[in-house]
């Protein structure tokens, strides 16, 4: 059973997010496919074998949003690691209500507990990350990270040529 669309500004949701699970798969999947000009499509194969780097916000049995990441390793053993956040996505229907914050926060919350150095995102919405603390960072700055995932991307020609804005959330770690 499917919980009904809420009407424009409705209140707050009581949507749980949660880590995901492997019963989640396919709704992960079509999330993310119901935003083709938003976001990277990803096979089920990938979902399944990153399905613990997935959170998910679910209201009654239907998933509603998902957010997910990615470790960016470093050449050196000795400079932490950057992680981007990838694959945000909330329904619609349930957009406006706090719930794409609370799964970055969520996110945000994971990743830090890692000691990464920041988190990084491609985007289409800038002011929503700039809400959430993130700004703006040249893509000359994230080689590492077009060289990874955006090399492969088929929806541009290079991604310098890409409209996402990258930014960047600075994480306080220790350095001892």
């Amino acid at each position: 059973m499917t919980s009904p669309a809420p009407s424009a500004g409705a209140a707050p949701l009581d949507a749980i997010v949660r880590p995901a699970a492997f019963r989640d798969v396919r709704a992960i999947y079509d999330r993310i496919k119901a935003n083709p000009n938003e976001l990277v499509s990803r096979p089920v194969s990938e979902i399944m074998l990153d399905i613990d780097r997935f959170l998910v916000a679910e209201i009654g049995s239907r998933i509603v949003g998902t957010v997910s990441w990615a470790v960016l390793p470093e050449l050196d053993p000795d400079l932490l690691p950057s992680v981007e956040i990838r694959s945000l996505s909330v329904d619609p229907a349930y957009r406006r209500r706090n719930l794409g914050r609370r799964l970055v926060d969520a996110a945000v919350q994971r990743i830090s507990a890692l000691g990464a150095r920041h988190i990084i995102v491609l985007t289409f919405t800038p002011p929503f990350f700039a809400r959430l603390g993130f700004e703006p960072v040249s893509k000359e700055k994230l080689m590492y990270k077009l060289y990874q995932g955006c090399m492969r991307c088929a929806k541009y020609a290079s991604p310098f040529t890409c409209p996402e804005t990258a930014m960047a959330l600075h994480l306080p770690h220790d350095d001892a």
